[in-house]
């Protein structure tokens, strides 16, 4: 069998050579920047949440990983390449901001083409230790030419593309668990049979025109731990089974919690760290690894709100502290 193609970053020698028994993070500090203090979106979390966990002695300097910036022409392979033109040189037009729904900045340009470059790495991590964690990412509602719902561009989407074309994997399965409907994700891979999405949302919320994922789970508004967790659990039993990934992309969106301002489910905090725990529990168990970004997350106390993006990374730390030896052989030689 032919050695896999590692698609080009940075990193790569980095990811190869790696085997701490650390849990792998990948964060990069240019993630926050200053940011209208009044508007929606939580710029400064990405920053918050890291410092959390550095305080929490899970993230060091030996087990952190910096992405590199993409460039347009790798982008391009992924989102139209005029779009891509568009975003970089402050090309959108009045409709197209209002639909991204974030001011444009150089800063704002600078992450966006950094962090579906995290999520891809942590991919390649994840491959080569069987779990690693993006400390961002979950840029769901962009599509290949257009972005949304503070989406500018796609990191599932782009991290998807470049492994399967790479021959890293040859089939692998985005569960995205945020509270709003992965629609962009759904559309720009509705043509990759390789790359499964699975959807598990709140049906009467963002976006009011769903697409079409290959598995879509609409969720009642005020649906309560219980029921969340049996659905969750339950659908992502099923699509191991069925799909078979080589790689999960998990998107583990905090928004589900029942005080978040923009997502209408009644999730508590033990119930999101339940739900997290119990999805990389069940892919640890099958020898799948896991790749997990941490998705939306609105609250306005946005220290609670970086301690909540923490529980997907305290779960992993614990699973990877008192489970060290499972075997996650990778699919190709890495």
């Amino acid at each position: 069998m032919s050695r896999a193609r590692w698609p080009p970053i940075p990193d790569a020698a980095a990811v190869r050579g790696y085997h701490g028994a650390m849990l792998p993070l990948v964060y990069h500090p240019e993630y926050s920047f200053p940011f209208p203090g009044a508007h929606r979106f939580p710029m400064e979390k990405f920053g918050r949440l890291h410092g959390y966990l550095r305080g929490q002695g899970i993230a060091t300097a030996d087990n952190t990983f910096r992405p590199g910036r993409a460039r347009p022409a790798l982008l391009g392979r992924v989102h139209c390449p005029d779009y891509v033109s568009a975003v970089l040189e402050n090309r959108l037009d009045d409709r197209a901001r209002r639909r991204m729904g974030l001011p444009w900045s150089e800063a704002l340009v600078k992450r966006t083409c950094i962090a579906p470059m995290g999520t891809l790495l942590t991919a390649q991590l994840a491959l080569k230790q069987g779990l690693a964690c993006h400390l961002a990412g979950g840029t769901h509602h962009a599509y290949r030419d257009f972005g949304s719902g503070f989406c500018l561009f796609n990191d599932l989407a782009f991290a998807a593309r470049l492994l399967l074309d790479s021959a890293a994997v040859d089939r692998l399965l985005i569960f995205d668990c945020d509270v709003h409907q992965g629609d962009g994700t759904a559309a720009m891979l509705a043509d990759e049979p390789r790359a499964f999405t699975c959807s598990i949302h709140c049906e009467k919320n963002f976006p009011v025109r769903k697409q079409n994922s290959d598995l879509d789970v609409g969720l009642p508004p005020g649906m309560t731990d219980g029921d969340y967790l049996a659905t969750v659990f339950e659908t992502l039993d099923g699509l191991l089974d069925r799909v078979e990934p080589q790689l999960v992309l998990y998107d583990a969106g905090v928004d589900i919690y029942a005080g978040d301002p923009l997502g209408r489910l009644q999730i508590s905090e033990a119930g999101i760290a339940e739900r997290d725990g119990g999805v990389l529990q069940r892919c640890r168990q099958r020898g799948v690894p896991v790749a997990t970004v941490i998705g939306g997350g609105y609250d306005d106390d946005r220290e609670a709100l970086a301690r909540r993006h923490a529980l997907v990374v305290e779960q992993a730390a614990r699973l990877q502290q008192t489970q060290p030896d499972t075997e996650f052989p990778c699919p190709k030689p890495c």
